[in-house]
């Protein structure tokens, strides 16, 4: 009888874990700049690329866009850095555009002493070989934040916020054929100070959308909407968010990973729906974290994030294993 029972706990313990994530690797992919951070990664032609931001402290000076190649995902290779003078580059997210080209877009600040906002337009940047990359384009008005592009039946869909001193900031919907010309799809009705939106296509069509909110009670906000993308179905979780991505699994899952406030600052997985959003792994991070960059491939989710917990904010490339989804 004992026997059978300790069998039946061994199962049980088995059975519990194959149901969580579990963190296959962790390695830092780059230090070398004073602060080196917000990652997106993105696989491409065989190979891995993670770009990041490279400057003098988290906010203000002029922010370089570093891209980082690999055959392996273990040895890199810094193969472009991408500048604007007096303009700040951040927050750099990778795409792969209907002809086959990468894709970068990212937010340029101009600062007033180190730190005074003077004002901001995205950019956008090409290249056909990931290394030498056309020079940074403005897209969209004075003002605007497109915060990470998708590319889908041949457009590209974003999210675009504007801040300022208004009590409630503004998102929209935004698409373009090339990139470069973008036009308003639909205002998204997002209270509380949206801003950071990352767009994905689900395996039905359903656009899905994970939004930052810095008003109210701060709890970031899921959203899904079908063609024309007019019409949205909106579910408030029970956190908040920094830097919030995620992805749809081959089995129809959807992970996520973003910073957790409570306790001090972190960088974790989660496990959602369309309509919640639940922490279950936290990554080796602290301090100044999150912004990850998402791939699946070879049966692993690889993460790109950056962190200070080991002292200088840097680039860090996690693999985890995934349970699968019930049925599957």
């Amino acid at each position: 009888m004992r026997k059978l029972l300790l069998i039946g706990a061994l199962t049980l313990a088995a059975a519990a874990r194959a149901d969580e994530p579990r963190l296959v690797s962790v390695a830092k992919i780059w230090d070398q700049g004073k602060h080196n951070a917000f990652t997106d990664l993105i696989r491409w032609r065989g190979k891995w690329y993670c770009t990041f931001r490279e400057a003098e402290a988290h906010v203000g000076g002029d922010g370089k866009l570093r891209l980082l190649e690999s055959d392996d995902g273990k040895s890199w290779t810094s193969v472009a850095l991408v500048a604007e003078a007096g303009i700040d580059l951040r927050d750099p997210h990778l795409s792969v555009t209907p002809d086959d080209r990468l894709m970068l877009v990212a937010g340029g600040s101009v600062y007033q002493g180190g730190t005074k906002l003077l004002g901001r337009q995205p950019r956008v940047t090409f290249s056909a070989d990931g290394r030498t990359w056309t020079a940074p384009q403005r897209v969209l008005t004075e003002g605007d934040w497109l915060w990470r592009v998708i590319w889908h039946d041949g457009k590209a869909y974003g999210v675009a916020y504007r801040s300022g001193d208004a009590p409630d900031w503004a998102i929209r919907l935004v698409a373009s054929d090339d990139g470069v010309k973008f036009t308003d799809v639909a205002p998204l009705k997002v209270p509380g100070r949206p801003n950071e939106t990352t767009l994905r296509f689900l395996a039905d069509g359903t656009m899905m959308a994970m939004v930052r909110r810095e008003g109210g009670d701060t709890f970031g906000w899921l959203g899904t909407s079908r063609a024309p993308y007019q019409e949205w179905q909106w579910h408030e979780t029970k956190h908040r968010f920094g830097g919030p991505n995620f992805l749809q699994l081959p089995d129809g899952a959807l992970w996520g990973v973003s910073r957790s406030y409570p306790g001090g600052a972190k960088t974790v997985l989660a496990r959602m729906t369309r309509a919640t959003y639940e922490p279950v792994l936290t990554f080796p991070s602290g301090g100044d974290t999150s912004y990850a960059g998402l791939v699946w491939h070879d049966g692993l989710l690889w993460v790109s994030y950056y962190s200070s917990h080991e002292g200088r904010t840097s680039i860090y490339l996690a693999q985890v294993e995934l349970p699968r989804a019930a049925g599957r």
